[in-house]
């Protein structure tokens, strides 16, 4: 490995220290500063990324159908994990996409293209996941509440 590309490993005496980062741009020095960071990414996608706040909707609607439907803890903590799976899978095409737009600028690339459409596919295996495992757990319940109040 060259020079410039090795990571040093610094050696501390002093627990106090903190780590010399060369590569970082830039260090939260806080982990609220962090959270804020985080939160404004999750902002950032719902207000500007039609399918995570379709996804978003979906999600809240799935949840609040099951607690409805009063299903399990364990079966609504699988739609929950399944529903934050999807958001997680569209804010890192988001991210994806976002890098591979900076690096590409207003040109076309077939390793961009591949790249984004790899992400997307992401997100459209995660979200056909997600409904999947949503309608094997709502649906019977739900069913059987349409009978009792149509029967």
């Amino acid at each position: 490995m060259t020079q410039e590309l090795s990571i040093p490993v610094p050696q501390y005496s002093d627990s106090k220290v903190k780590p010399h980062r060369d590569l970082a741009w830039r260090i939260a020095p806080t982990l609220m500063i962090s959270f804020k960071y985080a939160w404004a990414g999750v902002r950032y996608a719902f207000v500007t990324q039609r399918n995570f706040r379709i996804h978003t909707a979906i999600g809240i609607l799935a949840i609040t159908l099951g607690i409805v439907l009063q299903i399990s803890l364990v079966e609504l903590a699988v739609i929950g994990l399944t529903t934050g799976l999807v958001m997680a899978m569209e804010m890192l095409n988001t991210a994806i996409e976002s890098v591979v737009d900076l690096t590409v600028k207003q040109t076309y690339h077939e390793l961009a293209k591949i790249a984004k459409d790899c992400a997307a596919g992401a997100v459209l295996i995660s979200a056909i996941t997600a409904i999947f495992v949503a309608g094997s757990l709502l649906l019977p319940p739900l069913i059987i509440r349409i009978e009792s109040v149509l029967g």
